[in-house]
């Protein structure tokens, strides 16, 4: 296996054997609509304020740093359920304590619209959301898409949409899971080398200029060009200087969501590489998977698979994959001697993730498949022209990103 993480685009498709539409999405803002689906509604009292809001090409933790200029409020004050990037029009649900709905509900904003204020008793956690609602516009499709387009999702909807981390997941560059595999395996050289050198095609400007100096061991030049947007890097890189070039001391100085971050990357490209080998049989469960239960994330060994396959048929459990690390529950049979090839290929052990158990990789188990609830296609203009619409919804954790790479086919 190769030590780079799998690209998106080199996953295999569940819809293989069906053509894609092709097309364009995220053109404009308003080509990617996605809501949150609330876990609860706010019961109307409490010293919590939810405000629902909507907004465009911001993303979670930008908005959520207007809303604190404006209310004059630390960012960590403020409670969300998930993260939404920047590319789109999203609507979530955020939390303050001891503000009042009068001094929210008239703030003023380029890009963000507060669409209702109401109470509650806690604070938004990460996680408290039942599911996204999607509402897709592709644009540039292949003639007469809508065909195509139904028999694709038509295929999602009744075996599933393999749960595929997103591109997302992995960083620009798509080195996270590289930097993560290099710290796992003590090769702290490789991993800051990454972090803060070895350019490729998507560095521009100053991150381009800062890699290059790094590579050329002009550090204290390479610190100032991250200097300005980049300065959390620039930091790294002081850092390295300062610790005239210990790796392992400079990797220790990164802050701990960055580190969690990049190890957490290792989990979901080992992840995706199960999905990817299970992938022609992602509805079927065989003895010693480990089953998911999509109605509360229970997990259990299957000991008869004849027995649990109809419970499989409608979606009332799928098999699942791992996550590794030390608390996660490990299969048996042939889905145990997959996972193990799998680690065994990467150059990494259960041995060597041990250490980083609470560090980013504890471990747990993730469904290899996920429903596509309520889905819609129809084609549909507007002001921009034409395009094609699909809309569904997923549930937490899982990216719209698997359900477009296979009605699309680049």
């Amino acid at each position: 296996m190769s030590s780079e993480s799998l690209a998106l685009r080199d996953l295999p498709y569940l819809t293989a054997d069906l053509p894609g539409i092709g097309g364009v999405i995220k053109r404009y803002d308003e080509d990617f609509l996605v809501e949150e689906i609330p876990l609860y509604p706010p019961c109307g009292e409490g010293t919590h304020i939810y405000l629902f809001l909507e907004k465009r090409g911001l993303t979670t933790h930008a908005a959520i740093r207007e809303l604190a200029g404006k209310l004059r409020r630390n960012p960590r004050d403020f409670g969300y359920a998930g993260l939404k990037d920047a590319h789109g029009v999203t609507r979530q649900m955020i939390s303050i304590e001891h503000a009042t709905p009068e001094d929210t509900a008239s703030l003023s904003f380029s890009r963000i619209r507060i669409l209702s204020v109401d109470r509650h008793t806690n604070k938004i956690k990460l996680g408290h959301l039942s599911g996204n609602r999607f509402d897709l516009r592709v644009r540039d499709t292949i003639q007469a898409p809508l065909e195509a387009g139904r028999a694709i999702v038509d295929r999602l909807a009744s075996r599933g949409v393999p749960n595929y981390f997103g591109s997302q997941r992995f960083g620009t560059r798509g080195d996270n899971a590289e930097i993560g595999r290099a710290v796992l395996c003590e090769d702290y050289g490789r991993a800051i080398a990454f972090m803060l050198g070895k350019p490729t095609e998507v560095d521009r400007g100053a991150a381009r200029k800062a890699r290059e100096l790094f590579d050329t061991g002009d550090i204290a030049g390479a610190a100032r060009a991250w200097s300005g947007k980049f300065p959390q890097t620039a930091r790294i890189c002081r850092a390295f200087e300062a610790f005239d070039g210990d790796a392992a001391k400079t990797w220790r100085s990164v802050d701990r969501s960055m580190r969690t971050l990049y190890l957490s990357a290792v989990q979901s490209d080992l992840f995706n590489r199960v999905v990817a080998k299970r992938l022609e049989s992602l509805d079927k469960v065989m003895v010693g998977d480990v089953a998911w239960k999509h109605r509360n994330g229970a997990c259990f060994g299957v000991e008869d698979a004849a027995a649990e396959q109809p419970r499989c048929d409608v979606f009332e459990i799928s098999p699942s994959g791992p996550l590794y690390g030390r608390k996660m529950k490990a299969a048996c049979g042939v889905p145990g001697e997959i996972e193990t090839a799998i680690l065994d290929a990467s150059g990494l052990t259960m041995e060597r993730l041990r250490p980083w158990s609470g560090k980013g990789l504890s471990g747990a188990r993730r469904p290899l498949r996920v429903p596509l609830g309520d889905p819609e296609v129809g084609f549909a203009e507007d002001e921009q022209g034409s395009f094609f619409r699909v809309s569904f919804q997923l549930p937490p954790g899982s990216y719209a990103t698997a359900v477009t790479r296979e009605l699309c086919k680049p």
